[in-house]
């Protein structure tokens, strides 16, 4: 989820009002009321997308193996969203394990279910798998210049070594453009001079 310059103003006097509550202009409030809702509606729409997603990666199961390449890929995004796959999706992988790609995601995908299933036998919540956290942000004073990366040890550049000339007998390679000169356009015919009959 990204936000705003604006949407970003609007969060930050938030939390710094609720680390020191002070009562708000209204037009604070306002401004607060227009982000949750904002939230919502980008929460809201996410559950959205996942559910269209999810149809459209049973509309390419369906269809397989007409859909194979496109059945993959959408899988592929599915677990990296912490997709559990079905045993719909493991018989369509066991009949395409002859590719390499359909074979690795039936190994990953017997290795999730086989986590999901022993999740729930044991009475506990299933472990959503997401994508690797990003690293973390810093906002340092003074920009990249307060940073100060340590200094790498130049290396001194050798010297580019001179084209070995051509042996004797032997001709050099010809340019493209020699090989094969540029069309040249045909001069524009010059403009029929009318004559005047008398």
């Amino acid at each position: 989820m990204a936000f705003s310059a604006d949407e970003l103003r609007v969060l930050r006097r938030a939390l710094a009002n609720a680390l020191h509550p002070t009562p708000l202009p209204e037009e604070d409030v306002q401004d607060c009321l227009r982000l949750a809702g904002a939230v919502d509606e980008v929460v809201s729409e996410a559950g959205r997308l996942r559910a269209f997603l999810l149809a459209d990666l049973a509309r390419y199961r369906d269809a397989l193996p007409g859909s194979l390449s496109g059945y993959l890929e959408l899988l592929q995004d599915a677990l990296a969203a912490g997709y559990d796959p079905r045993p719909d999706d493991l018989a369509a992988l066991r009949a395409l394990r002859a590719g390499p790609v359909a074979a690795a995601l039936l190994e990953r995908c017997q290795v999730l279910a086989e986590r999901s299933v022993r999740a729930r036998l044991a009475g506990r919540a299933v472990p959503v798998t997401t994508p690797a956290p990003r690293g973390r942000l810093l906002a340092l004073r003074g920009g990249l210049s307060a940073a100060k990366e340590p200094e790498r040890p130049r290396t001194p550049s050798r010297p580019a070594e001179p084209a070995r000339p051509p042996a004797p007998g032997e001709r050099p390679m010809p340019k493209p453009s020699e090989v094969f000169p540029p069309r040249r356009r045909p001069a524009p015919a010059p403009p029929a001079e009318e004559r005047a009959v008398s």
